[in-house]
């Protein structure tokens, strides 16, 4: 029973002291990594730099003057890449004095060229002068405008189109006029005012009353 006392309290003296030294080196191998990626011919900051620790799912992006900032482990590997540049890979080092590391990445413009390529609108002049004959060419403003200050057009909308509010309201006003002014009397019939045969003539010859 001694023994197994002697053994437990090994252990509990051994456990946190292992512990706080596994602690004391993880602490120690993290590194602020901090800096800047340029371009290598003119030194202008590059934003939008995808930084990822290679085998992780970790990283951040450079800011609108290429400058980043991220928490690594001494002896990570870090990619930089972006559409338009070379990827780089560095390696942080392993005998890094202290706690933090900077750095200024270089990227090389990815320029990639592509063989020429010629398009055409159609295989052969004649089905080429075939389309052009046939293809509809849409309306401008100016003949759209023409087309709705036609003449037929215009009747065509006087007759479908709704009354608006103002329309709507002027015809209920009228109303009301017409019923003040002749309150207690019986209102003319205009069977016999000359002015109203005259125009009903004039709307007869125009045909306001065929059927459409």
């Amino acid at each position: 029973m001694k023994k197994y006392l002697q053994y437990f309290l090994v252990t509990a003296f051994l456990i946190p002291v292992a512990a706080k030294a596994q602690f004391e080196t993880i602490r120690d191998s993290v590194v602020q990594l901090y800096g800047i990626v340029m371009t290598s011919d003119s030194l202008v900051g590059i934003p939008a730099v995808s930084v990822m620790v290679k085998g992780q799912n970790r990283g951040t992006l450079t800011n609108s003057e290429g400058v980043f900032s991220i928490a690594v482990l001494k002896g990570d590997q870090i990619e930089f890449s972006h559409v338009s540049y070379k990827s780089k890979l560095v390696t942080i080092p392993r005998n890094i004095e202290g706690n933090q590391y900077s750095m200024v990445q270089l990227m090389v413009n990815d320029t990639v060229y592509l063989p020429a390529t010629i398009i055409r609108p159609r295989p052969t002049p004649e089905q080429f002068a075939r389309d052009f004959v046939n293809t509809k060419v849409p309306d401008d403003d100016i003949e759209i405008a023409r087309k709705n200050t036609d003449i037929a057009t215009r009747k065509v909308l006087l007759k479908t189109m709704p009354g608006d509010g103002g329309e709507a309201t002027r015809i209920q006003f009228n109303k009301v006029a017409n019923q003040a002014r002749y309150q207690g009397q019986t209102p003319p019939m205009n069977i016999f005012n000359p002015a109203a045969w005259a125009d009903f003539i004039q709307s007869w010859k125009r045909g306001d009353y065929k059927k459409q």
